[in-house]
């Protein structure tokens, strides 16, 4: 299934989209968060949609997508996730998972324009694949544990100003990832049954160039294999959001300028949709 959010910022509701047709589901939720997958909801729209229960949404296609979760307690980033990504960046592959922050209001809509941050001058993109959490989890025995809590898999872009991240960090580079804005994430929520996340093409576009062009088939750490060993470190709570890493092909590299004003960012993952960001 795939789960969205469709309305102007604060006022999104949650819809589900089978095939071509979209369907509201605010008679079964206030919402698409931590609270509804936790609640088993994705079960009570399967059951509401097989009973022919859910009203279409004619007027969807001319609504705003939001972000298909809504705000969750965390966003956890993996660094280095690709070994060709980790060599442009300077760096050797890591042995274990690099772990990062970038705070919960970052997350906006796929398609939401993007103001560069005062100052900055090194802001780049990422094309990443995004796992929502769907129950509580900690402590997990061993990465085969990991899929029975995940909700579903989205593409998330996650905006980095590297000056910040890098030169005037003090080591945390959490200082070039929080700016409004920059965890574009959606169009949808797909869950797990419709996807096989260990062999999905990544792409990003910068003014119709090609930029970043992988597959999550070259993660260093699968998705399992991230959730179990954070699992023993952290607990994560449904709704929650990890980001998995980037291919090569970003700005850092030093072969593509970063983004300025008028810019277009243009990414997507196979199965999973596609976004669109103005960076004004």
């Amino acid at each position: 299934m795939k789960f969205l959010r469709l309305g102007e910022i604060g006022h999104e509701r949650p819809v589900l989209l089978d095939g071509d047709t979209y369907y509201d589901l605010t008679g079964l939720t206030a919402d698409i968060d931590g609270a509804f997958l936790a609640g088993d909801g994705p079960a009570r729209v399967r059951a509401a949609l097989d009973a022919g229960e859910l009203p279409e949404l004619p007027e969807a296609t001319s609504l705003r997508i939001g972000a298909p979760i809504a705000r969750p307690s965390a966003v956890i980033c993996v660094g280095m996730n690709y070994a060709a990504h980790a060599a442009e960046s300077g760096s050797a592959p890591p042995e274990v998972p690099i772990i990062f922050l970038k705070t919960p209001n970052t997350v906006v809509g796929p398609n939401d324009q993007t103001r560069i941050p005062r100052g900055s001058t090194k802001t780049d993109w990422e094309v990443e694949l995004g796992v929502v959490i769907g129950t509580h989890t900690s402590y997990l025995d061993s990465p085969a544990d990991a899929l029975a809590h995940v909700a579903g898999f989205v593409v998330a872009n996650d905006l980095s100003e590297r000056a910040w991240q890098i030169e005037v960090s003090g080591g945390q580079w959490s200082k070039g990832k929080s700016a409004p804005g920059f965890s574009p994430v959606g169009p949808w929520l797909v869950t797990p049954d419709e996807v096989d996340h260990t062999n999905l093409r990544l792409r990003s576009f910068v003014n119709g160039e090609p930029r970043q062009d992988s597959s999550t088939a070259d993660l260093i750490f699968g998705v399992e294999e991230i959730i179990y060993q954070l699992s023993q470190y952290l607990a994560f709570e449904p709704g929650d959001l990890i980001l998995t890493g980037t291919p090569e092909g970003v700005a850092l590299s030093g072969r593509f300028p970063y983004l300025t004003a008028g810019d277009v960012v243009e990414i997507d993952i196979e199965g999973l949709g596609g976004q669109r960001q103005e960076f004004v």
